[in-house]
């Protein structure tokens, strides 16, 4: 079963998350700053954080940052926090999902198991073969799950890699969000379509010359995304 490193400040959070991630079968690590978190990274290697926002000394969304900086690790944000901004600060930062504190261990679970999923997206979810796609200054590697850019390997976190996987198996095709919530998410309510633009958002940062004019990733306005066309 997947490691868990859970960050979270309130013991009494800390021990009923543990106890439900235990009886799931997890190995889990808890702390209660995100300066413990950081040490724990290196001597635990988890294989997903769950992470709350408001911890004492340094910040979630800090930590969440100083993750993203050299590591695709999951990263699942449990928060009391619901409000829209919050979320959308939370999912910028780099977290790959958003649970609204309280949440029992099986909505938990569920988005834990979806966000694992997008670590190594089978051939299937991708819908297209193996090997290497050249697109422009883009590379994406299918075969190895990485992308690059001028020969550069992107840091990509797990939601990002899949979307851009997704995307780019269907070129020129039109997803609404809630298409690519269900496919990349696994969410089935519209609500959360935030996570989609939050995503796309952040892809655009990484992999297009001025994401304020991409020409990868672009938005059919009212509808959703597409990858392409490319200009000539």
């Amino acid at each position: 079963m997947p490691r868990v490193l859970l960050i979270e400040d309130d013991p009494a959070v800390r021990r009923g998350v543990v106890l439900g991630l235990s009886r799931n079968g997890h190995e889990t690590e808890a702390v209660g700053t995100g300066e413990d978190g950081l040490e724990a990274l290196a001597a635990f290697k988890p294989d997903l954080v769950l992470l709350d926002l408001m911890l004492p000394g340094m910040s979630g969304l800090e930590l969440c940052g100083r993750i993203r900086e050299t590591s695709r690790l999951p990263i699942v944000i449990l928060s009391a926090r619901g409000d829209d901004m919050d979320v959308v600060i939370g999912l910028e930062a780099g977290a790959d999902d958003y649970v609204v504190k309280p949440a029992s261990a099986a909505v938990i679970e569920a988005r834990m198991r979806a966000v694992l999923r997008r670590v190594a997206p089978a051939q299937a979810d991708t819908g297209a073969a193996a090997g290497c796609t050249v697109v422009g200054d883009l590379e994406i590697d299918r075969d190895a799950l990485i992308a690059r850019k001028r020969g550069a390997e992107l840091p990509l976190a797990p939601s990002e890699l899949k979307l851009l996987l997704f995307l780019s198996a269907a070129p020129k095709r039109t997803f609404s969000r809630q298409q690519l919530l269900e496919d990349i998410w696994e969410h089935s309510y519209y609500g959360d379509a935030r996570l989609v633009d939050a995503c796309v958002m952040r892809l655009r940062a990484k992999i297009e010359e001025d994401p304020r004019h991409p020409v990868y990733v672009q938005t059919v306005r009212g509808f959703g995304y597409r990858f392409g066309p490319l200009p000539a």
